[in-house]
């Protein structure tokens, strides 16, 4: 695999409420991936599309350096390549001494991102990039399985 480029997308109805994650996975091939959960919140599920997609590249056998991630979600990509080094330094706190919100995810998140070392690239959401539009489209197929469901 020379590169690989994923898009990533997290939403809710209601936040919280019913919501999931997506991405799309461009390289040698084309791979989507979509999941969701009954309750939780938009910041989960932007985290969890980027864990899963990492999951995905990592399973790939994805090279260090070799993956560019593309979110819509700055609390993402600032958590990941800015925030997370304060917070590791305060023990997981914020420096406003709080405790980190989805310190969970972030944990995960840290690990794959270190394991991965991927180039973090923020898009702007629902403005006619195709592969973001295909997250988000993801995203909303998904949620509206799982209220189907009776979510």
């Amino acid at each position: 695999m020379q590169h690989l480029d994923i898009y990533t997308d997290g939403g809710c109805h209601g936040n919280p409420g019913p919501g999931a994650w997506a991405f799309v996975a461009t390289g040698d091939e084309t791979v989507e991936r979509a999941g969701a959960e009954r309750a939780t919140t938009n910041n989960r599920m932007e985290l969890q599309a980027v864990i899963e997609a990492l999951r995905h590249a990592a399973g790939c056998g994805a090279v260090r350096g070799a993956v560019r991630m593309h979110t819509d979600s700055q609390y993402v990509k600032n958590g990941i390549t800015v925030w997370i080094r304060t917070w590791l330094r305060n023990g997981w706190r914020t420096a406003g001494k709080q405790p980190v919100k989805n310190q969970d995810l972030w944990v995960r998140l840290h690990e794959l991102d270190g394991l991965i070392r991927p180039t973090w690239v923020w898009v702007r959401g629902h403005a006619g990039n195709a592969l973001n539009e295909r997250c988000d489209a993801l995203v909303q197929d998904a949620i509206a399985r799982i209220e189907r469901a009776g979510g």
